[in-house]
């Protein structure tokens, strides 16, 4: 009781006052110090650990009141900083959406910095398409809701939201599955928000993952709608297939996935691509334009791609007529011997291992966009200069 009386002593001394400049429009968060998440966490012990990712790892937490929450702590070692913390503050905090993950509060007490969010039960869609024992558990019905949550909750941060948000950084474990498999998208270190008409943007610093980023972004540092339209067509076919993209760097041909694709839909042969417990008849329509409009997403050009609004209604049949798709980027890769293949191979592997599907920093040193008209600059200031939690205050009671 004293304990408790002591926490709850130190979340009022707190207050809301930080909470004021992360989050606007009376969407308050809740207040909580890192003593607080160290209990919750059992001081962060491994056997509470859920994943780790770019930022740090992620913890499973449990309040006094018995909810359960996922405690995402910034690794000191860790390539994304307290910029790509703000920024996650700063976007997730300003949208509320079915298909987003929901942030509870965040702590920047010292050098510590955590995020809070909402505990998602079944963790990640990864840990459910790319395991064998678990495949099964993702019949084609739910794959579909899934494929379809995504799709809405990209259409929101790109068109329905109060800021027009380009994710960079979708993948299979940047997806949230809640109790009923229902999909969240989450992590947005790396988002980037688009104010007034401006529909794509430039970097030097190319960041994302390996497998998803679209060829303008990985190659030019251009990125818009478009580029996250390439990384849910290249999600699309994993849901589909079941297979990662980059599981095919040992294939005789050296394709990926987007490229073994394109090779089936020109061979006619594109159910070989359907992991195999999803061969329903009755589902094969729906499975084709599914496979269908993932190739449109992933095509070579951006021009060529549909929008997100577009891509959900042709998911829905509302489109009932699609375009043919033209060929996918990254489909060829020219090898010219069993030694360059075995080099290919090799490079893979260790960009597996080093990567381990986590942000990927192509180039170096970014200049971030000016977010002062979106009141954003006062946001990041009061977070620089923060030394105390910021969020409610229920939170830790």
């Amino acid at each position: 009781m004293i304990l408790h009386f002591l926490f709850y002593c130190q979340i009022r001394t707190f207050g809301t006052k930080n909470c004021a400049s992360i989050v606007e429009n009376g969407c308050a968060k809740q207040n909580i110090g890192c003593a607080i998440l160290s209990i919750a966490t059992n001081n962060f012990h491994l056997a509470n650990k859920l994943g780790e990712g770019g930022f740090g790892p992620v913890y499973k937490g449990k309040l006094f009141d018995g909810r359960e929450i996922a405690v995402k702590r910034l690794s000191r070692s860790s390539g994304q900083g307290l910029e790509e913390f703000k920024n996650e503050v700063i976007v997730i905090s300003r949208l509320q959406h079915k298909n987003l993950v929901r942030l509870l509060g965040c702590c920047t007490e010292g050098e510590e910095k955590m995020l809070i969010y909402e505990y998602m039960p079944n963790r990640s869609l990864d840990a459910f398409l790319f395991d064998p024992e678990k495949q099964s558990l993702l019949g084609w019905r739910k794959r579909f809701l899934i494929i379809e949550g995504i799709g809405r909750g990209l259409v929101y941060l790109h068109r329905d939201s109060r800021l027009r948000i380009i994710h960079r950084d979708l993948k299979a474990s940047n997806i949230l599955l809640d109790e009923d498999l229902n999909p969240k998208i989450s992590d947005f270190g790396m988002a980037r928000i688009f104010g007034g008409d401006q529909d794509q943007a430039n970097t030097r610093r190319v960041v994302g993952t390996y497998g998803y980023m679209s060829p303008e972004y990985a190659m030019e540092g251009r990125f818009s709608e478009k580029s996250d339209v390439f990384s849910f067509g290249v999600l699309l076919l994993e849901i589909v297939s079941g297979r990662r993209n980059i599981s095919f760097y040992h294939h005789v041909e050296a394709l990926s996935l987007l490229g073994y694709a394109w090779q089936l839909w020109n061979e006619e042969k594109i159910l070989e691509l359907v992991e195999p417990t999803l061969c329903e008849l009755s589902f094969q329509k729906e499975v084709l334009r599914c496979i269908h409009v993932g190739l449109l997403c992933v095509q070579e050009f951006a021009k060529d791609r549909p929008t997100m609004s577009t891509i959900v209604s042709m998911l829905i049949s509302e489109i009932t007529t699609l375009p043919t798709p033209k060929q996918p980027a990254f489909t060829t890769r020219p090898i010219s011997s069993d030694t360059d293949l075995a080099r290919e191979k090799h490079i893979l592997c260790s960009i597996n291992s080093l990567v381990q599907e986590s942000i990927a920093t192509l180039w170096v040193e970014e200049e971030y966009q000016e977010e002062d008209e979106a009141g954003l600059g006062f946001v990041l200031e009061e977070i620089s200069h923060s030394h105390t939690s910021c969020s409610s205050t229920s939170l830790g009671e």
